[in-house]
């Protein structure tokens, strides 16, 4: 897969996760700075790593699995795989600008 088209699909898997939330928090999980790693394989392959606002969130299954599925539907994907990973442990720095201005953090 050339450059530009794994670009594009990145871009396309960053909208897609935009509308992805914590049922908890008012903001998508993109813009909260859950998303740690996306890496589109040549074979149109992709894994995401991404994190939760605290490990014990009860949400946790249905998230992944919303981030798995809505992933899948993009063109050019063939596989998604999502993992869950802890480290760096995520705080509210990681999140945009928007973010921050949607929860009041600025």
């Amino acid at each position: 897969m050339e450059t530009a088209a794994r670009l594009t699909i990145e871009e396309r898997i960053i909208e897609m996760l935009k509308t992805v939330y914590d049922p908890e928090i008012p903001v998508n999980i993109y813009d909260l700075g859950l998303i740690y790693k996306i890496d589109v394989e040549d074979n149109g392959n992709v894994i995401i790593d991404m994190t939760l606002t605290a490990p014990n969130c009860p949400a946790a299954d249905f998230i992944m699995e919303d981030v798995r599925q809505k992933v899948e539907v993009i063109e050019g994907v063939e596989s998604t795989v999502v993992n869950l990973v802890f480290e760096p442990e995520w705080d509210k720095d990681m999140m945009s600008e928007e973010a921050k201005l949607e929860l009041g953090f600025l």
